[in-house]
């Protein structure tokens, strides 16, 4: 059997594995990505400049203008430059890509502080970016074998992306016709909690699993690949997929989409659906009778999910 990519969604087959880091030293792609993502992270210098010279409304109009637009150009253009100087080749493709997911970082985080209604549209730019950028950084310690630019899951698929443009799209629309419906500060607040508890589970998914996690497809047992039963794994049999099935959720319930809650919620949960009960074909099939006996005492973790039926 072959190796494919997934053709759809944040997730990955959590064949499971000891936690085996790759060394005490983190390798040269994932100490690049954190410079990077540090150095995009210091576009909040742009606010801070203009609060130390006197100007205590925390700059959003001024963003919005003419003149905070051009700064934010300029120091974009400028830090690009110092990458091109400093990274060559497939160290500056790392290097962009986690700068641009921390200038979004700090984006946010200037949106989230600022008195504006934009608020949790800036909690939102920095759950994202958070997201796929921890992505790139936790496989680089935990298997920098399959590392590579798409562990960012930036151009995971089509699909990814028109599900990311559609809850924009309609966070504007209705932003702009009902704009109380954009202020339920309540719920905001619980698709909060629910990205930061679907992202630190799906982290530490991750971790349990240790080198043995990866963002391909694998159709083939290899030696290495042992059956974990616990940390994350001893309470959900996918918590990977749990936690990203909240985290997605969340972010819609954080920007108060209506439309985009009912549409995330089925559409993953349909999918999740159908990728379990694919996964645990290869896993009966792996690890025979061990994980039919795991499978009935640990639940998937899915609401209305209970996995492949075993006779």
């Amino acid at each position: 059997m072959g190796v494919g990519r997934l053709p759809y969604n944040l997730v990955s087959r959590e064949f499971r594995g000891t936690s085996i880091m790759a060394g005490s030293k983190l390798v040269l792609e994932g100490r690049v990505s954190i410079n990077a993502f540090v150095l995009g992270l210091s576009v909040l210098v742009i606010p801070l400049i203009r609060t130390w010279f006197g100007h205590h409304d925390w700059v959003f109009d001024y963003l919005t203008e003419t003149s905070g637009k051009i700064a934010i150009c300029i120091h974009i253009a400028v830090i690009n430059g110092l990458l091109l100087v400093v990274y060559r080749g497939p160290l500056y493709k790392v290097a962009v890509r986690a700068c641009f997911l921390g200038v979004t970082f700090g984006g946010g985080l200037i949106l989230s502080f600022s008195e504006t209604t934009w608020t949790h549209f800036g909690w939102y730019m920095c759950s994202l970016s958070f997201f796929h950028y921890s992505e790139y950084l936790v496989t680089a310690i935990i298997n920098p074998r399959s590392l590579s630019l798409d562990s960012f899951l930036l151009n995971h698929s089509v699909e990814y992306t028109l599900a990311a443009v559609s809850s924009w799209v309609e966070f504007t629309v209705e932003k702009l016709t009902v704009p109380e419906l954009k202020q339920l500060n309540w719920l905001s607040f619980v698709g909060l909690l629910m990205v930061l508890c679907g992202e630190g589970l799906r982290k530490a998914a991750m971790l349990t699993a240790g080198s043995n996690f990866n963002h391909i497809v694998q159709n083939e047992k290899a030696q290495s690949h042992v059956l974990v039963t616990s940390g994350v794994y001893a309470y959900f049999r996918h918590p990977s997929y749990v936690g990203w099935f909240y985290w997605s959720t969340g972010t819609q319930v954080m920007l108060c989409n209506p439309v985009c809650i009912l549409g995330y919620t089925i559409a993953s949960w349909r999918f999740f659906r159908e990728r379990i009960e694919e996964e645990e074909l290869s896993l009966i099939h792996f690890f025979a009778e061990d994980y039919v006996e795991y499978k009935k005492k640990v639940p998937t973790g899915l609401p209305f999910i209970s996995g492949i039926r075993v006779n």
